[in-house]
């Protein structure tokens, strides 16, 4: 009977039991994709990844990203995870591990910058695959059901809720404060409204509301919710948040900027994360995103597959 042995870290976090939770298999060679599945959603965790060797030797690795209920082409947790797991290693598929990672993932190449404190890595920086992708606007009353709450504490004063993707796509809407927020409670019957009404081929419906602090607009408070892929809550969604940002930097006045903005997440749910996000704009247009977080390791063992 095969065996895969797994290691799994609290992502966005210096604190054990914080942050969200990532299971890595460091190597996935001889796993099928329907047992990478079923792994996925043994752990249930919000994904799981496995490292496999890269197609192209200049690359460090492959890199599949699976929710308990399917695959996924990109997501920021699970890679600035993967790197921080992959980076404390000696070696990578008989290859030493310098300070710089490059994933083949379906959503592209992911750039990876591992961050140390004297000789250990800590964590890491990634940036997003793909620019700024905007769907359709999604109607105030469809995010109000999606989050139980009022219509009327649904803020469009700044935007309009509206899909936003950097690799992976998200229903994006501010609220209007803190307490709309911590009443926000997903509803699966409108979430499959919603998925009906906006498809997408990467995953079901997902949302990200958020609060800006009125005295620092680039620290922002937020919840994500994707009930119809086993996510009823998720504590850190780094993709999510890199969209949201950039969206938000090219919304903001200034033609030329590097806009630094940390999300704090997960603080609902008792899993308290924090995203630092690096936003580059040039001519109107946001030409970088980088995500940065800091992990901690939790647990290693063996599956029998």
């Amino acid at each position: 009977m095969p065996i895969a042995e797994f290691v799994t870290v609290d992502v966005f976090t210096t604190e054990r039991f914080a942050g969200n939770p990532l299971a890595v298999i460091p190597d996935a060679r001889g796993l099928t994709a329907t047992q990478m599945q079923k792994i996925a959603a043994e752990f249930g965790y919000a994904e799981s990844t496995f490292v496999l060797p890269p197609e192209n030797p200049e690359n460090s690795a492959r890199v599949r990203i699976f929710t308990p209920t399917m695959e996924i082409p990109f997501a920021g947790h699970p890679n600035v995870g993967t790197a921080f797991v992959l980076g404390r290693q000696a070696e990578l598929f008989g290859r030493p591990v310098g300070e710089r990672l490059r994933f083949e993932e379906i959503a592209g190449l992911v750039d990876i910058t591992l961050l140390r404190e004297a000789d250990t890595v800590t964590g890491a920086t990634i940036r997003a695959p793909r620019p700024l992708e905007l769907g359709d606007e999604v109607p105030t009353e469809l995010i109000a059901g999606c989050a139980s709450i009022e219509a009327a504490h649904v803020r469009i004063s700044g935007h309009k809720p509206v899909i936003a993707s950097v690799g992976l796509p998200f229903a994006i809407a501010e609220l209007e404060n803190l307490d709309a927020l911590a009443a926000a409670r997903p509803n699966i019957t409108v979430f499959h409204e919603a998925a009906a009404r906006h498809p997408r081929p990467e995953g079901d419906f997902s949302l990200f509301v958020y609060v800006r602090n009125t005295e620092n607009p680039w620290h922002i408070r937020a919840r994500m919710f994707a009930p119809l892929d086993n996510v009823i809550e998720d504590p850190a969604t780094g993709s999510a948040s890199a969209a949201l940002s950039a969206f938000l930097a090219t919304q903001a006045p200034e033609v030329d900027a590097n806009v630094q903005i940390t999300i704090e997440q997960g603080v609902e749910m008792g899993r308290r994360s924090l995203i630092e996000l690096d936003v580059a704009k040039t001519g109107g247009i946001v030409t970088d995103v980088r995500i940065t977080g800091r992990c901690i390791s939790v647990m290693r063992g063996a599956i029998d597959c």
